[in-house]
């Protein structure tokens, strides 16, 4: 049903382009038919105004151009047809198409400048985006693993959200989390937390030892920036692993959405922790506990979905949260990357295409095969 609509989305739009693309000239020719089969009293000028506007936006300054030209023409030609090349009112007609024609060529200019620079500032943003959030490898530790990250604002390319792979001598490890607040600070604190994820999941033989070098990290960040956010500021997160050999799965979560565990069969179960623990950032209000590590079997067939709650505050019109566990109850996916494709489209079906926050989205996905070197 998914491909149908892509389907159906893409002819409307390539038909969409399709008439713009020939709509100043069909202007122009809805100008010429207007005037020659109405009275003389009324005219096509309107029509020959307005296509090169049309153009300037739409296409290159020569196009631009040519448009003005062919509407000068246009009107000069009828003119010549009616016999009234040199009144008041046909002369004034005409200036006023080649006045309009100029003020398009410098739209066209302004535009065209402003495309540039948007070309350059989002060339910049893909390429903080891949050197902050670098796209995975499909395989890891004998792991089939996707990732994508997704902006609510159009071009946007990277927010408070983030997600990490990687593979070590515990095993491959994991972390999806979402920073508090927005822009730039968010930015900084998803680079600190991927940073000292990057170093300490290499060296921390636990998961809880993991979580305290991020809390760490943060702290010290926090403390360096004049307390910018040190007493607001946290970061929900999910610490992942899989050791190897790939039939178990060891959690850590601090305040984050529950990952879910889809099954070969199309079972889903939901992976809560046995007691809450609080966000990263957040660990000296608690007495104990900063969240224990939990084991599940990680059986063979089965994928580890992980998300921020870019997709569990997902509110369709009625004002109702999206439930991932139950949407994606009793479908059989044939790979991580097929489940965050259907995961993000149907989002985007349950709001309407309104989302309203950003969401990373990470899926590993164990085989029958055994782990590499296991």
């Amino acid at each position: 049903m998914g491909l149908g609509r892509q389907g159906n989305g893409g002819s409307a739009d390539g038909a969409a382009r399709r008439v713009v693309r020939i709509l100043p000239f069909l202007l122009i020719f809805l100008g010429l038919v207007f005037d020659l089969l109405t009275p003389p009293s009324f005219t096509g000028s309107p029509f020959f105004s307005a296509a090169p506007l049309i153009a300037a936006p739409l296409f290159s300054l020569g196009v631009t151009a040519l448009t003005g030209i062919a509407s000068a023409a246009a009107v000069t030609g009828l003119h010549v047809y009616d016999g009234i090349t040199w009144k008041a009112e046909a002369l004034t007609e005409l200036v006023t198409v080649l006045t309009v024609s100029g003020m398009a060529l410098l739209i066209n200019r302004v535009v065209r400048r402003s495309g540039e620079r948007l070309a350059s500032a989002r060339g910049i943003a893909e390429a903080a985006q891949r050197a902050v959030l670098p796209t995975p490898a499909e395989r890891i530790g004998g792991l089939c693993v996707a990732a994508r990250y997704e902006a609510a604002q159009a071009d946007a390319f990277i927010g408070g959200d983030l997600y990490a792979v990687q593979d070590t001598a515990y095993g491959v490890r994991l972390a999806v989390g979402d920073v508090r607040g927005k822009g730039l600070g968010a930015v900084e604190a998803v680079a600190v937390v991927l940073g000292a994820f990057r170093e300490a999941a290499e060296t921390e033989p636990t998961l809880e030892g993991l979580a305290q070098r991020l809390e760490r990290a943060l702290t010290r960040e926090g403390t360096r920036r004049d307390g910018l956010d040190a007493v607001e500021g946290f970061t929900t997160c999910v610490l992942g692993e899989v050791p190897p050999g790939g039939g178990l799965l060891r959690l850590v979560n601090r305040g984050h959405p529950e990952p879910l565990l889809l099954h070969a069969d199309g079972g889903v179960s939901v992976l809560a922790p046995a007691e809450p623990a609080l966000p990263l950032g957040l660990g000296e209000l608690a007495r104990d506990g900063t969240g224990a590590a939990q084991e599940w079997p990680f059986p063979p067939g089965s994928t580890l979905l992980l998300f921020t709650d870019g997709v569990t505050e997902a509110r369709d019109r009625a004002g109702v949260f999206y439930d991932p566990a139950a949407r994606l109850r009793g479908r059989v996916f044939p790979g991580p990357d097929a489940v965050l494709g259907a995961l993000s489209s149907d989002v985007h079906r349950h709001t309407g295409g309104a989302a309203t926050d950003d969401m990373a989205l990470l899926a590993v996905g164990r085989t029958s095969e055994p782990r590499d070197g296991a």
